[in-house]
């Protein structure tokens, strides 16, 4: 729904994800809300998810009294940023998927386009968990092995209980984004694109290893720029020979 004018104010919904209800907020509150939250995304980009929310407030220069009150637990805010991240992802790797024909390309144009937002950063921890296989876990579609003869992969898992892991993202969001990321995978490991051995787990560890925060932001984009070319290089298949 597209919002104008003086509707704005009125109809944002509030933000901390406690109860579900729409708050009105007003333009100062709304603003401040703003200010918390690219902080949030800055601090824990540069800082980890273990960035302490005085660190927030003090980035967004507001109150940490004013954090509380919009997110009344560090945890709440940290599911926020981490849900909002993940959907970014997961919309990035749709595009790349409706956007080019080739596999490989659009394997690499998904990588390019999430290391470059830095989204990596704030990708969630339990999405990145790596592990063996448990009754308590769920298996991530699109992930087999090359071939019977193999020895067994570290494989992503999604855990079942969303509050097992602290502030991640629900169910819903974490198993879209493996999905559309399995496609992804999928689609350059039949065209012989893409090592065989190659997971979802493993190009999740690319995104999240080739985004890495230095304080200098040209020297930042190019050095992830120059470890994403690096990286691609190791998942590309090798002709036989």
């Amino acid at each position: 729904m597209q919002l104008q004018g003086s509707h704005w104010s009125s109809a944002v919904a509030s933000a901390d994800g406690t109860g579900g209800r729409n708050t009105p907020l007003r333009v100062d509150a709304q603003r401040n809300l703003e200010h918390v939250l690219r902080a949030a995304r800055e601090v824990f980009g540069e800082l980890g998810y273990g960035a302490p929310m005085e660190d927030v407030a003090r980035r967004a220069r507001v109150g940490v009294g004013t954090v509380y009150r919009r997110f009344p637990s560090k945890d709440v805010l940290v599911r926020r940023i981490a849900e909002e991240e993940t959907a970014r992802l997961t919309d990035q790797a749709r595009a790349a998927l409706g956007q080019e024909n080739e596999p490989w390309s659009a394997l690499a144009r998904f990588l390019r386009t999430s290391v470059a937002s830095g989204a990596g950063r704030l990708l969630p921890p339990q999405v990145l968990r790596v592990g063996v296989e448990a009754e308590a876990e769920i298996r991530v579609p699109q992930q087999r092995q090359a071939a019977l003869a193999d020895p067994p992969q570290p494989e992503l898992r999604l855990v079942e209980q969303p509050s097992a892991v602290p502030g991640g993202p629900d169910d819903a969001g974490a198993a879209a984004l493996l999905e559309v990321v399995g496609q992804l995978v999928e689609r350059a490991r039949e065209a012989g694109e893409l090592r065989p051995d190659v997971t979802v787990a493993d190009v999740l560890l690319v995104i999240a290893t080739a985004a890495p925060s230095l304080p200098d932001a040209a020297q930042q984009a190019a050095a992830s720029a120059r470890l994403l070319d690096i990286l691609l290089d190791g998942l590309r298949s090798r002709p036989a020979g």
